[in-house]
């Protein structure tokens, strides 16, 4: 069963919420997610428009419902390599986003809080950056002192990687990993601070 709930109103009500879509091949994911995930289509377009606003709503999935770890790898801007197989025991917290997106430079200062509040604890942060040159991903970072590292993903191979375990659906969205890998939460636009706080709660928590 997944919980549901809209950020802005009343961010620990929780509702009956839409399950985990099935892991499908990539090749797949074009085609058929891309048909109910409007930024994954943009994507696979390459139009390099990639933005959809969010409303803010957020779903948070039951561990019974979560399905397989997500696997997902990629560059980040300064060049190191990632993959998600690094992630196994700690929680983990990708943000989507780019420079001129109105709600990612609010919802910014957030982000680093929560990050210097809970990478103490073991979680981890990435950005996904999935618009930006080098340069302007690196200046919005030393603008806003984000502490973490952001993918460069102009390609949208991470984007279109989690599509097969949950869509993104807009810029920002914030999707929070459990210490299997597995999707535990996500919210589609501005991130509000009290309810990603509690996201990362729960899920350290487990």
């Amino acid at each position: 069963m997944t919980r549901s709930i809209r950020s802005t109103k009343r961010p620990r009500l929780l509702t009956l919420g839409m399950a985990l879509a099935l892991a499908v091949p990539v090749s797949l994911v074009v085609t058929s997610c891309a048909a109910e995930d409007p930024l994954a289509q943009q994507a696979a377009a390459g139009d390099g428009k990639n933005y959809i606003a969010g409303d803010g709503s957020v779903t948070e999935y039951a561990e019974a419902d979560r399905g397989e770890p997500v696997e997902v790898s990629g560059d980040l801007f300064d060049g190191t390599s990632v993959s998600s197989a690094a992630w196994d025991g700690q929680v983990t917290v990708l943000n989507f986003w780019y420079a001129s997106c109105a709600p990612c430079r609010e919802e910014a200062p957030s982000l680093v809080a929560l990050h210097d509040e809970f990478a103490p604890q073991g979680a981890a942060f990435y950005g996904v950056n999935i618009r930006d040159e080098r340069a302007t991903a690196e200046a919005f970072e030393r603008s806003f002192g984000i502490p973490y590292g952001s993918f460069d993903d102009k390609d949208g191979g991470v984007l279109l990687d989690m599509t097969q375990y949950v869509p993104p659906q807009a810029v920002p969205t914030t999707i929070v990993l459990d210490r299997e890998g597995r999707v535990s939460a996500r919210i589609l636009g501005l991130a509000d601070r009290s309810t990603l706080k509690a996201l990362i709660d729960d899920a350290l928590a487990e």
